[in-house]
């Protein structure tokens, strides 16, 4: 029986019915099509867990072995579904414990509603045992957080929380509730929020500005295209194709807009940023127009923003008007969902070629790959490097695998060196650089997505950060491929110290444990390679396997990853070695 018929059956109208807060709870996450969310129990949030049990064949609940697991196992799980995801947890070290995935989910976008825990309302202030102030906490890393402490407003405030997660450029939610909302009953009836007074979450186009765009864009000579994770949110990835096909202009990528093109689209040039490619960056000096669809303006693209595109003039596609001239000053802010934006361009933008400027990109990427590149991925020297790891799951998987990295110099070479063919391919944390994030949001990426590969590539550091939700993939049976380059460094860390702290590295040497013994453990297959020859086939045995599947490569100790833009310094200055 359908959740919401039975509540009907049971009301004393066909409107409401009568409840407890805590079942209330449960009924606006079924009217939300909710089906899975990720938690922990405590004390504070045990009345909803109760109501949960007796819904466990409707609502899914997977229990994670940290909330800072829950949470990144939600973020995992909406990124690759375009769906809300969700994560429960008690009061005080529950509720704390979801503070950093939520700070990232803040920063990267990510659609979240999180349900917390909260002692009685007659104890609020009073240093109660478990009792923190989540919600001046939570303040600054959320879209929007409210807390409750009273039944009857359940409906309302479970409503608005996930349109505002959901709306828009989204953002994660937290929701607060008091042990008293929950016991309490009140007269159910759920209505879906469908706006918030003096919210507008998609800016309304302006005729004009796109007129204008066109116009710029038709007349530049070397126009250049930078789209970020904007278009994936916005699901614009067809009219992005089709305004780059038409215009013949060069695109590059932020790591969060990788995938939202194929990879090796022919006009597709490259990643921007710190870590991206010689031509993406040198070259966004040298263009005319600067195009920026979907993308922030972050640091790590732009570099000294005193010497960023100072040369160009700038559009910005951006559905947020709190970004537009933020950090780069803009010539034109085109406002609005891209998908939107786009389609609204494309009919006047005129069809052109660029190839004599599409040509600089690729002298710029034949000196990369001699100086960078072919090192990377066919290495001549004796030790593995995590580039030649990365291809070969790009060639087990023929592209087409979700990759989720942590952070660090494997996340670099991963967004670097993974290929994609379809959207929502590649998840990370951009924005945060959160440690620890790569594994549980795989488990949630795999659970999105259960008829694709999911393979989790994560550094040595990262790894033990969440090593503990192993025990979740085991117990879940979820069959993700996790991938550990272990360097027995703080690779990161340690690349910066040789480069610019005069080879000093202080506490980034790694004394690892048997990563091994430790997976099979939890009753996961595992395997370790040393050396080259056995890499291809451990790949191949990896992905064919239908369990979830834990492999260790050993790589280079002292690897560096480049080309590398030095802090502070401008695009134009990106090193090559």
């Amino acid at each position: 029986m359908e959740p919401v018929k039975a509540m009907q059956k049971a009301s004393a109208t066909p409107e409401t019915m009568n409840v407890t807060g805590a079942e209330a709870i449960i009924h606006c996450l079924l009217a939300e099509g909710v089906d899975i969310l990720y938690g922990y129990p405590g004390g504070a949030i045990m009345p909803v867990y109760d109501e949960l049990f007796k819904f466990k064949d409707q609502l899914h609940h997977v229990l994670t072995r940290h909330e800072q697991g829950a949470v990144h196992a939600a973020q995992g799980f909406a990124r690759v579904s375009g769906r809300v995801g969700v994560a429960m947890a008690t009061s005080g070290p529950g509720a704390t414990n979801l503070v950093t995935g939520l700070a990232d989910a803040q920063i990267d976008s990510t659609p979240v509603v999180c349900i917390t825990g909260q002692v009685p309302r007659h104890l609020l202030g009073s240093d109660a045992f478990q009792e923190t102030d989540i919600i001046g906490i939570s303040t600054p890393v959320t879209k929007w957080n409210y807390q409750i402490t009273r039944a009857e407003e359940i409906p309302e405030i479970m409503a608005k929380a996930f349109y505002i997660a959901r709306s828009g450029r989204p953002g994660p939610v937290l929701v607060d509730i008091t042990k008293n909302a929950q016991f309490d009953s009140l007269d159910f009836q759920y209505k879906p929020c469908k706006g918030v007074r003096s919210y507008t979450p998609i800016p309304e186009p302006d005729a004009d500005a796109i007129a204008r765009a066109a116009e710029m864009i038709n007349q530049a000579k070397k126009p250049y295209i930078v789209y970020g994770q904007g278009v994936i949110l916005g699901e614009a990835e067809e009219e992005l194709k089709a305004f780059v096909e038409k215009s013949g202009i060069p695109a590059a990528w932020t790591i969060l807009g990788l995938s939202a093109m194929d990879s090796d689209h022919p006009l597709n040039v490259g990643m921007v940023g710190m870590h991206g490619n010689y031509g993406p960056n040198v070259l966004t000096n040298e263009c005319d127009l600067l195009i920026a669809i979907g993308m922030r303006f972050d640091d790590r693209v732009t570099g000294n923003l005193e010497t960023y595109a100072k040369q160009a003039r700038i559009i910005h596609f951006e559905i947020d008007p709190a970004e537009v001239n933020k950090n780069v000053k803009v010539d034109l802010a085109v406002l609005g969902n891209a998908k939107e934006t786009l389609s609204l361009l494309l009919p006047q933008v005129e069809a052109r070629s660029h190839e004599a400027w599409l040509g600089e990109f690729r002298k710029k990427y034949e000196e990369e790959y001699a100086s960078v590149i072919r090192k990377d991925v066919t290495p001549d020297k004796p030790g593995l490097t995590m580039g030649e790891v990365v291809a070969q799951i790009n060639k087990a998987t023929d592209h087409r695998a979700v990759i989720v990295s942590d952070v660090g110099q494997h996340q670099m070479i991963a967004c670097r060196y993974a290929k994609f063919r379809e959207s929502k391919s590649n998840i990370t944390s951009g924005g945060l650089g959160t440690m620890g994030f790569a594994l549980p949001a795989a488990l949630g990426a795999k659970m999105a997505a259960p008829q694709r590969e999911v393979v989790a590539i994560i550094g040595d550091g990262g790894f033990q950060m969440n090593i503990q939700e192993l025990g979740t993939i085991f117990q879940t049976r979820t069959p993700v491929k996790i991938v550990v380059l272990n360097n027995d460094f703080l690779g990161m860390v340690r690349q910066w110290q040789e480069l610019f702290f005069d080879k000093r590295y202080a506490s980034t040497v790694m004394t690892n444990p048997d990563f091994v013994k430790i997976a099979e453990g939890y009753y996961l297959k595992a395997r370790r390679v040393e050396d080259r020859a056995s890499l291809a086939e451990a790949v191949e045995e990896m992905i064919a396997s239908e369990d979830a599947y834990f492999l260790e490569v050993r790589v280079e100790k002292e690897d560096n990853v480049f080309p590398m833009i030095p802090s502070g310094a401008s695009v134009s200055d990106i090193r090559l070695k």
